[in-house]
């Protein structure tokens, strides 16, 4: 059974330079949408959105997991958290905002994060942005300015059970990209779609299993105490 995409006021999003609902953001709810038996087999309790522009995802991942989470979404616009806030009441959902950048503030998450949710600025630019537009979809020189600056910290911030899904862009350097953390995560193409002349990409990062197998060895073998000699 299809889930139906959220409901949101466009005329909102536009009056306040905040990202609007568009290709990328639709891949990333297919894939979500596509995986859910699986999001939901993780029993997530804890869901976090950084750059949440129009609530739309966050609202998305919500209901489709019957409002049995905690929604915590971060933007550095405050308009955007304001248009998240709407969007959540519009579909009857709550989800928590707090204005900052990436996650900064919230160390409190690190090891809770269940899914963790980010479409970033992954477009190639030479200049700096200076509107609340083109932050959200300037990336620099790679186009990988901001995702740079979160990914190193993914894995202490995802639970041993969490996952984390990523928008990107071919030319983002996709092979790096899955590449990256690979001792700690495991990571694959969710999805992937061309949309005019970008290829947009959903990257999925699964938390590898640090726990010792079972019947496994111990590296020391306790000995008995050797008897004293008479």
């Amino acid at each position: 059974m299809s889930i139906p995409t959220p409901q949101y006021r466009l005329q909102a999003i536009r009056a306040h330079d905040i990202y609007e609902p568009a290709e990328d953001t639709f891949l990333l709810i297919d894939a979500i949408e596509k995986d859910i038996k699986e999001i939901r087999s993780r029993q997530p309790k804890l869901v976090l959105e950084i750059g949440c522009g129009s609530g739309v995802v966050s609202t998305f991942v919500n209901q489709a997991l019957g409002g049995n989470v905690t929604s915590v979404a971060t933007d550095l616009n405050p308009h955007a958290l304001d248009v998240t806030l709407e969007t959540a009441k519009l579909n009857d959902i709550k989800i928590d905002v707090v204005r900052t950048d990436l996650f900064a503030g919230l160390e409190n998450l690190v090891g809770k994060v269940d899914v963790l949710l980010f479409n970033p600025p992954y477009v190639p630019t030479e200049e700096e942005p200076k509107s609340n537009i083109e932050l959200t979809y300037a990336g620099g020189r790679t186009g990988r300015s901001t995702l740079d600056r979160l990914l190193p910290r993914v894995p202490e911030l995802l639970s041993p059970r969490g996952v984390f899904y990523l928008v990107a862009l071919h030319s983002n350097d996709i092979p790096s990209l899955l590449k990256e953390h690979a001792e700690q995560m495991t990571a694959s193409v969710s999805m992937e779609r061309r949309c005019g002349i970008e290829h947009l990409y959903i990257l999925k990062f699964v938390k590898n299993d640090v726990s010792p197998p079972k019947n496994s060895i111990p590296d020391v073998v306790p000995t008995a105490p050797l008897a004293e000699s008479e």
